[in-house]
């Protein structure tokens, strides 16, 4: 007779019967938050710009390191019929109200009992006018009114800050938000800065950028269109007064800033993603949440776009 494995005949996918003791595995992981929202000064002055939003908090066990210029982590075990909870955090809200700093996204994560829970830390949203820019996985980018404005600061293992904006005539130009791999461009006499560049990961099997910090919002007067960085951030709101540009959703990205015409939105940060890799032999096949399902050689990998489950 054969022996039912340690999950048991009923479980998902025809595992039960198996002739073996399934064990304990090792599972990689690639875990990002929600991008922040840019910001947005006020319609009435007609010159300054608010900071782009910060891209998500990005950590990972696969090789090619975790963002601010972190190495990877350690990768996670993962024991037999053990629920895990997988949570996809959403970008922050686009900013409509003048003078506001935009919106911090959302915390992603992997949790479970017997591991150390993987958190990662929503991006910053960027700076208002005269306001004060977010800190977060990666910081929100400086706002241009009022003085020189500061970007926030990005988190350790996570992400980098955002650029600074620059306050006094002719450089009302607000900073890009942070990226995973390289801070926010500064706002500067010559332009608003760009957004942070995100970070490369292999871990689907494929080369793939995410986590890009959103564009700065730009003087009114200035012919040029701060742009997100690498990896999904939003392009900043054009100088003559438009929306500005989501960061891209499952990327974790950040939102472009509103230049100070504008009575739109600023863009809103992309939501987070959480992605797992381990040994096709080792799959359960028990999930929730409809995470999309490939192999990569030996290895099957699980990306949650939202979140959900996966039963070791």
């Amino acid at each position: 007779m054969p022996i039912l494995s340690s999950r048991g005949a009923g479980s998902a996918k025809g595992f039960g019967l198996t002739g073996r003791t399934r064990s304990p595995y090792s599972v990689d992981f690639l875990v990002i938050a929600g991008g922040g929202s840019g910001g947005k000064p006020d319609p009435a002055s007609g010159v300054q710009g608010g900071g782009g939003g910060g891209a998500g908090g990005f950590r990972t066990s696969y090789p090619g390191g975790s963002g601010g210029g972190s190495s990877s982590q350690s990768s996670l075990t993962f024991d037999p019929n053990t629920v895990y909870t997988i949570t996809v955090g959403a970008g922050g809200a686009a900013q409509s109200s003048a003078s506001t700093a935009g919106n911090s996204g959302n915390t992603s994560s992997v949790s479970g009992t017997g591991i150390s829970t993987v958190t990662t830390t929503g991006g910053g949203g960027g700076a208002g006018q005269n306001g004060t820019s977010g800190p977060g996985g990666s910081g929100g980018g400086g706002s241009s009114g009022g003085g020189p404005s500061p970007g926030g600061s990005g988190t350790a293992n996570e992400g980098f800050a955002g650029g600074s904006g620059a306050g006094s005539v002719p450089q009302f130009h607000a900073g890009g938000g942070g990226g995973a791999s390289a801070a926010g461009n500064p706002g500067a006499p010559g332009g608003s800065g760009d957004g942070g560049n995100g970070l490369a990961s292999s871990i689907t099997g494929s080369s793939v950028t995410r986590a890009g910090g959103g564009g700065g919002g730009p003087h009114a007067q200035n012919t040029s269109q701060a742009v997100g960085g690498s990896g999904g951030g939003g392009n900043a709101g054009p100088p003559s007064g438009g929306a500005g540009v989501a960061g891209e959703a499952n990327k974790g990205s950040g939102g472009g800033g509103l230049a100070g015409p504008s009575p739109a939105s600023s863009g809103a940060g992309g939501k987070g993603v959480v992605i797992l890799r381990m040994p096709t032999a080792s799959y359960s096949g028990t999930t929730t949440g409809s995470p999309t399902v490939t192999t990569d050689g030996t290895s099957t990998i699980l990306q949650y776009n939202d979140s959900g489950s996966y039963t070791g």
